[in-house]
C-alpha cells in the first residue's frame, strides 16, 4: 500500500483530528497574513495621506506664489539702490536721490551673475516744473528692465516707455483731460500719450514716464542715473544684510542699498511661513504615522510567535495522540515488514497535508481579514485594496506552513517509526 493511500485513510478515518491540526494551521497563518495586511495597509495609507497633504500644500503654496507675483507686479520693486553719497533723509523727504552715478552701474548687475536680486530697472527722477501747463510734476525716465545675463528672461514688472512717447499718471490724466494718443509739448519737446496710470492714491499719480534717453536729455543728466530699482531674492537663506552687502560689493561699494518693507516683501514672509508650517505639519504627520505603526509592530512582535508557538504544540500534541491511538496498526505494520523510514513518512506527509491545507485557508482568511480591518478603520484606509495582495508572502505562507507542521510532527512521527512490534504487539 503507498504512503498516499495510507494518508487519504487515515484522514477519512480520524476526520476530527485532521480538522484539528488544520484549523491550528489556518488560525496561525490568518493571523500572520493579517498582521503583514495590515503593516501593509498602514504603509500604503500613510503614503497616500502623506501625498495628499503634499499636493493640498503645494496647492496652497502655488496659490501663494501666484498671489506674491501679482502684488509683486502691482506694489513694484523693494530694493533700491542709490548713489553712495545720496543722503537717505533728503531721499525721503523729496522723494528721488538728487544725486548720481553712472549709468554703467546697471550693467555691471545685470551681468555680475548675482542670484540675490532680479528685475533691475534703471531710471533718472526729479521734481520738475512742466511750463507748458504751468504746474510742478514728477518726471521719470526708464528704458525698462535690464535683462540678467544669467537668467531666463522673466515677465518684466514694469514695461518700458517706448521713443517719442510718455505715459502719464492718474491724477494728471485727470485733471489736465489728457487721453491716449494725443499729443503734449513737455520741456520743449513733443511726445505721443502711450498710456494713463490707474489711480495709485500715492505721489505716482503725478508722474510723467519717458524713455531713458529722453529722460537724461530733458534732465540734463547724460549717462547718470539717479536710482536702480529691483526686486530682492525670494530665497530664505539671504538676509537683508547679505543682499545689500553683495550689491553693493559689484559696485565698488559707491552705492547705498535699500531694502524696503513693502507689502510685497510682507507678502513673501507669509509665503515662506506657510511653506515653513508646511513642512512642519508634514513632518509632524511622519512622526505619528511612525510611532502609530511601532505600536503595530510591537502588538504583531507579540501575537505572531505566540500563535505560531501554540499552533506547533496544538499539532504536535495532535500528532502525538494519532500515534497513541495508532500503536496497534503501528506493530502490524512493523511486524509484516514496513520500514521505519515509511512509517516516518507516513506521519510527516499527514503534517505536511495538513500545512499546505491550512496555509490555503489562512492565506485567504488573514487577507480577507486584514483588508476588512483596513476598510473601516479610519487611519488604514486604502484607495486601491488591491495593493494590499502580496504574492510574495503567499508563497513564504505556502512553504513555511507546512515545514512547521512537519516539524511540530517530526517527534510523534519518529517515536512511531522507532515502535518494536514484538513489544507492541505483546501489549495488545
Amino acid at each position: 500500500m503507498s504512503v498516499w493511500r495510507l494518508i487519504r485513510k487515515e484522514i477519512l478515518h480520524r476526520k476530527l483530528n485532521f480538522v484539528l491540526g488544520v484549523v491550528s494551521v489556518v488560525v496561525a497563518v490568518g493571523v500572520v497574513v493579517a498582521q503583514f495586511t495590515l503593516l501593509r495597509a498602514h504603509d500604503l495609507c500613510t503614503e497616500q495621506l502623506l501625498e495628499r497633504k503634499q499636493a493640498e500644500a503645494d496647492a496652497r503654496l502655488a496659490r501663494l506664489e501666484d498671489d506674491y507675483r501679482k502684488y509683486m507686479k502691482e506694489l513694484g520693486f523693494n530694493l533700491l539702490i542709490l548713489p553712495v553719497g545720496q543722503d537717505l533723509t533728503e531721499f525721503w523727504e523729496k522723494g528721488f536721490a538728487t544725486s548720481t552715478m553712472p549709468e554703467g552701474n546697471v550693467r555691471k548687475l545685470a551681468e555680475s551673475g548675482s542670484m540675490l536680486i532680479r528685475h533691475l530697472l534703471p531710471i533718472v527722477q526729479q521734481n520738475v516744473f512742466w511750463t507748458e501747463q504751468k504746474r510742478r510734476v514728477i518726471l521719470i525716465g526708464t528704458r525698462g528692465e535690464m535683462p540678467l545675463s544669467h537668467r531666463r528672461p522673466k515677465e518684466p514688472m514694469l514695461l518700458a516707455v517706448p521713443e517719442g512717447k510718455v505715459v502719464v499718471g492718474h491724477q494728471l490724466a485727470q485733471d489736465l483731460a489728457l487721453e491716449v494718443g494725443r499729443k503734449i509739448t513737455l520741456l520743449g519737446r513733443e511726445f505721443v500719450i502711450h498710456k494713463c496710470r490707474p489711480y495709485r492714491g500715492s505721489a505716482e499719480d503725478a508722474t510723467i514716464w519717458v524713455d531713458l534717453k529722453a529722460g537724461q536729455e530733458l534732465l540734463n543728466m547724460p549717462g547718470q542715473l539717479n536710482a536702480i530699482e529691483a526686486l530682492k531674492c525670494r530665497c530664505r537663506t539671504a538676509s537683508t544684510e547679505q543682499v545689500q552687502e553683495e550689491v553693493a560689493g559689484y559696485l565698488d561699494n559707491q552705492v547705498k542699498v535699500v531694502v524696503r518693507e513693502n507689502p510685497v516683501t510682507i507678502r513673501a514672509k507669509a509665503r515662506d511661513r506657510a511653506r515653513t508650517e508646511r513642512d512642519a505639519a508634514l513632518a509632524a504627520e511622519k512622526v505619528s504615522r511612525a510611532r502609530l505603526r511601532r505600536t503595530r509592530e510591537s502588538f504583531a512582535a507579540v501575537a505572531v510567535p505566540l500563535v505560531l508557538i501554540g499552533s506547533a504544540v496544538w499539532i504536535g500534541l495532535l500528532a502525538l495522540s494519532n500515534v497513541r491511538e495508532r500503536l496497534a496498526e503501528i506493530g502490524v505494520l512493523r511486524a509484516i515488514g514496513v520500514r521505519s523510514v515509511h512509517i516516518l513518512s507516513v506521519f510527516l506527509a499527514k503534517a505536511l497535508v495538513v500545512g499546505l491545507v491550512g496555509a490555503l485557508v489562512g492565506y485567504g482568511g488573514g487577507l480577507a481579514v486584514g483588508m476588512a480591518v483596513a476598510k473601516v478603520s479610519p487611519s488604514l484606509g486604502v484607495e486601491a485594496p488591491g495593493k494590499l495582495f502580496v504574492p510574495g508572502l503567499g508563497a513564504i505562507v505556502l512553504v513555511a506552513a507546512p515545514l512547521l507542521a512537519m516539524l511540530a510532527s517530526w517527534a510523534p512521527a519518529t517515536v512511531a517509526a522507532r515502535q518494536d512490534p514484538a513489544v507492541v504487539l505483546s501489549k495488545e
